[in-house]
């Protein structure tokens, strides 16, 4: 694991190699916030209509996004938290917040972007392509 390879330091940026258009102010702010509380990641609030939908595809609910964000990365964790998330916590977690989470510990959410895109599909990448592309020319 690469944290293991680490020598120890104070803060540890986990990004995802899926998401091209990080910005050195993306990775500012959440060194900024980590300093708050040990734990910071990149999230932008939920924009769409988010259903609850049954396996015959009927509408369950309609849920509140009011307080619902959509994480990125860079999820930014002070290095002696991370590394003992990743020894005690077990069992399957989509990020590294999941695991400092499960501590019982804050994370605290700073402001991404939605430029910061994770390029999943052909679609995503165009788009990625053409927001590279844009920043270039400006």
């Amino acid at each position: 694991m690469g944290l293991e390879a680490l020598p120890e330091c104070r803060w540890v940026v986990v990004h995802d190699g899926a998401r091209p258009l990080v910005t050195a102010a993306l990775i500012e702010a959440g060194l900024a916030t980590a300093a708050e509380t040990g734990a910071a990641i990149a999230a932008v609030p939920l924009a769409d209509t988010l259903k609850d939908v049954a396996e015959d595809g009927l509408i369950r609910r309609t849920l509140d996004r009011r307080n619902l964000w959509c994480a990125q990365t860079p999820q930014v964790f002070d290095y002696k938290l991370l590394r003992e998330a990743h020894s005690r916590v077990q069992g399957d977690v989509t990020d590294d917040a999941a695991l400092v989470e499960a501590l019982g510990r804050q994370v605290k959410v700073f402001p991404g972007s939605l430029r910061n895109l994770k390029v999943t599909t052909t679609a995503d990448l165009a788009l990625a392509q053409a927001l590279a592309a844009q920043s270039e020319e400006g």
